[in-house]
């Protein structure tokens, strides 16, 4: 019986890519890709679906034969946090919704992100643990921690294989920034290639975990097919790919693009900044079904300039080609050398 997956937020940062990549893995036919936005062409999204609408999910999975959800709808931080009320009822009723279909309708297999975010000021500042002391102290951290609580109930209770990740910040070439408190770091990249100049809302040593989307769509892909015998986190691994700050991220654009001008004015997402781990562990990801990133800060910022370029329809900067010659950022943060 081949597997049928309906994706929850296909438009978003990680929706996006991850519907390309399911949909190669298990055939176009067998993904069904929705989000709140109706179709559009090349959206990606096949229907519209409100996640809050338990009942159309319901009709959805078993007229469609669902054996597998991948919820992806959320609210991040920096929104979060100007609304509190509708960032609670979509982070946590989304989940409470899709786990309790999922245990009535005995669906095989169910992945829902978490986030760095459920670490709080009181939380390891360097090589931040899988356990460890986590207070989160925004409406997204404390969703995304209640979350992971009700995704180990419902396995210790009900069965339910679900199956989650902490990503930390996510930049991709595909996705605008959807209003993360990481989302710098991808914003810059457009800027840099378009006027040559960026102002950041975070200060420049704030040194935050981070990710190349094609590592987070990768990872979730090699979670997701772990024979679940070899799955010993039902809250959430933690996942770890890079650290940086934006002065970091700045000099390696400048190895490309050597006349980007950076202004630095913290606003309010700063004072989420401080209160996230600068590295992180990942050493069960690791040890359980083998994690091993692949980007780091170098590989990365080529690889966002190069294609970035192409679908502006830009000309792609020369030096891009030669990969520079500045050394790596530490991939494994288990060795984490740059301070700030």
């Amino acid at each position: 019986m081949k597997d049928r997956i309906l994706i929850i937020g296909s438009c978003g940062q990680i929706g996006t890519e991850l519907t390309i990549a399911l949909r190669k893995q298990h055939g176009a036919e067998n993904v069904i890709a929705s989000d709140i936005h109706a179709p559009q062409p090349g959206s990606g999204n096949d229907i519209q679906l409100d996640v809050l609408d338990h009942e159309q999910i319901e009709k959805i999975v078993k007229e469609c034969g669902i054996t597998q959800i991948y919820l992806l709808a959320a609210m991040l931080s920096a929104n979060g946090e100007q609304n509190s009320d509708a960032a609670w009822k979509l982070n946590v009723q989304s989940l409470l919704s899709v786990l309790k279909i999922a245990k009535e309708q005995k669906l095989d297999k169910i992945f829902w992100p978490s986030s760095i975010a459920v670490f709080g000021p009181d939380s390891p500042r360097y090589n931040c643990p899988q356990q460890t002391r986590i207070e989160p102290n925004t409406v997204y951290g404390i969703s995304k921690r209640t979350g992971e609580y009700w995704c180990s109930y419902y396995f210790e209770k009900h069965g339910v294989d679900v199956r989650s990740l902490r990503f930390p910040g996510l930049i991709s070439y595909t996705a605008p920034p959807g209003g993360g408190t990481t989302d710098y770091a991808v914003d810059i990249f457009h800027q840099a290639l378009e006027k040559q100049a960026y102002t950041c809302f975070l200060e420049e040593d704030t040194c935050l975990p981070m990710m190349y989307m094609p590592d987070a769509i990768r990872a979730t892909l090699e979670l997701m097919n772990t024979p679940k015998e070899k799955i010993h986190i039902r809250t959430s691994y933690n996942l770890a790919g890079m650290s940086f700050a934006p002065c970091d991220l700045a000099a390696a654009i400048r190895k490309y693009i050597p006349e980007l001008k950076m202004t630095y004015r913290p606003d309010s997402r700063q004072a989420i900044a401080n209160g996230w781990p600068a590295s992180i562990r990942d050493d069960q990801a690791r040890k359980e079904w083998g994690w091993n990133p692949e980007y780091n800060l170098k590989s990365m910022t080529a690889d966002m300039l190069q294609k970035l370029s192409k679908i502006k329809g830009m000309t792609i900067p020369e030096t891009i080609s030669q990969q520079g010659d500045f050394p790596d950022f530490p991939i494994d943060n288990h060795i984490f050398a740059k301070a700030h």
